[in-house]
């Protein structure tokens, strides 16, 4: 077992514990709109948190630390497994709330996102981070945003009160498939992973229900494309949840607090296992559909460890690949699309060369071009180059009279992906051939800057974990 090393400084510690949490994506938008209160420290803005860096140059607003790197497991893709020889440090939770405080104060960051590695168990690592919470909301009167990586195979009652502290609480997944998850992490098992998450999203619906709202309209707003969701009211009666009824190892907690308003995500790592794009979106839909997560993240795994069953160290990080899963994740979101829809176990991988919209339309030529004075909304938004809101634009702009490709380019809609797609007053931007080759290599020269720079964006500017993932 770990022996806590002694004698660090704060500064220290924050050097080693603020670098050993850099692989773990956590900041998107909050979610949460709460104003301040007299008395209290800090607010939190539903439009998000942004404008602070980490050490390696991203983008970020929190003060995104673990609680400590030692780890009494050996997950083979962590930099921080037992078996790695690496500086250890640990925060205690009066250290943390000192550091968030002092930060916040200084305007250095908005809130918080704490992890940790699992010392002596995962319920007594559980228990240190729940203090650290509960001190700030009540000892310091913190009001921010606060993030917390929940430890899988903790009690009830502590991912209850995390739930309660917290603003959003998540639980890594690792892996699509359990095999893969066995493999490199032979601590950790998908039903304690699973089983805590159900029991979140559960809470989350039924203490929206509790307080008089409507489930199904508070559900998480990307996810409402999909069918047989967790709000489904057949599906919430089936399950047997009256209106005013929480579980009962959730019971006890304080219901003048929101349960995680800012709902759950997770983490799925690219590029360690094997699992195929086609298997990751289809766990990924299953996710939303069943436990209505805020958003799944995607991690291309970086090669630090070396280890037979992992890729070498200095094989490339498949950033493009972990590009195109955002991209097909925001068509399952926002687009209407389902995940049988983009690949299937024939094709089970994406065209890395083309964003998964201008994929799935070269396989479906059959449905273009479509006339844009006809075309429906949910058509539309099949078309690549055009999303959410130019599609509102041509519904609503057409109804007064005819359009022209001068205005499609003013309502946001891409041409240049765009036009091997669509009529116009029943003719074609251009003439050219509807065939799947064709249309291939034009969209792949369109595509290489842009697949360049993401491949390269760690060598030419910071990185950001802001990155607009939203497609045409």
């Amino acid at each position: 077992m770990y022996t806590i090393r002694t004698g660090m400084t704060t500064e220290e510690k924050l050097e080693i514990l603020a670098d050993a949490a850099k692989y773990d994506v956590a900041c998107t938008s909050s979610g949460v709109d709460r104003k301040g209160q007299k008395g209290m420290l800090g607010n939190c803005s539903a439009p998000g948190i942004c404008h602070t860096f980490a050490s390696d140059g991203r983008c970020i607003s929190l003060l995104k630390i673990l609680m400590t790197n030692h780890c009494i497991y050996d997950c083979k893709y962590c930099i921080n497994r037992y078996s790695n020889d690496v500086p250890r440090a640990a925060f205690t939770p009066e250290e943390i709330c000192e550091l968030t405080i002092e930060f916040y104060k200084r305007n250095y960051i908005e809130g918080l996102f704490l992890s940790s590695g699992i010392v002596k168990s995962p319920g007594h690592t559980m228990e240190l981070m729940c203090r650290v919470l509960y001190k700030l909301r009540t000892e310091y009167k913190f009001n921010g945003y606060i993030h917390i990586k929940a430890i899988p195979g903790v009690p009830d009652e502590l991912i209850a009160k995390a739930g309660y502290l917290a603003d959003r609480v998540s639980i890594n997944m690792e892996f699509a498939v359990e095999d893969s998850l066995k493999k490199f992490a032979p601590n950790k098992n998908f039903k304690t992973i699973m089983n805590p998450m159900e029991k979140i999203s559960d809470t989350i619906a039924l203490h929206r229900l509790a307080c008089g709202k409507d489930a199904r309209m508070e559900r998480s707003a990307g996810n409402r494309y999909l069918e047989n969701s967790i709000f489904n009211v057949k599906r919430l009666e089936e399950r047997g949840f009256g209106r005013k009824e929480l579980p009962v190892s959730f019971a006890n907690g304080d219901l003048r607090r929101s349960f995680a308003p800012a709902g759950q995500s997770t983490q799925m790592i690219i590029g360690a296992g094997n699992e195929t794009d086609y298997e990751l979106l289809q766990t990924t839909q299953k996710l939303y559909q069943n436990y209505d997560l805020k958003r799944v993240f995607y991690s291309a795994y970086v090669p630090l460890n070396e280890d037979s069953v992992l890729p070498a160290i200095g094989t490339p990080v498949p950033l493009l690949r972990e590009h195109r899963l955002y991209q097909a994740d925001w068509l399952l979101r926002y687009y209407g699309f389902q995940a049988d829809e983009l690949l299937t176990e024939e094709k089970p991988d994406f065209n890395e060369q083309l964003d998964p919209k201008c994929d799935w339309a070269l396989r479906h030529l059959n449905l273009f071009p479509v006339e844009i004075m006809k075309a429906s909304f949910e058509l539309l938004l099949r078309v690549p180059g055009i999303g959410p809101t130019s599609a509102k634009r041509i519904v609503q702009s057409r109804r007064y009279g005819t359009l022209n490709y001068e205005q499609l380019k003013k309502m946001g809609v891409v041409l240049k992906r765009a036009h091997y797609f669509i009529t116009c007053g029943g003719k074609m931007m251009y003439k050219v051939p509807i065939e799947e080759q064709y249309i291939t290599k034009e969209l792949t020269v369109v595509n290489r800057k842009e697949n360049w720079e993401i491949v390269h964006r760690n060598q030419y500017h910071q990185m950001s974990l802001f990155d607009d993932y939203a497609i045409g």
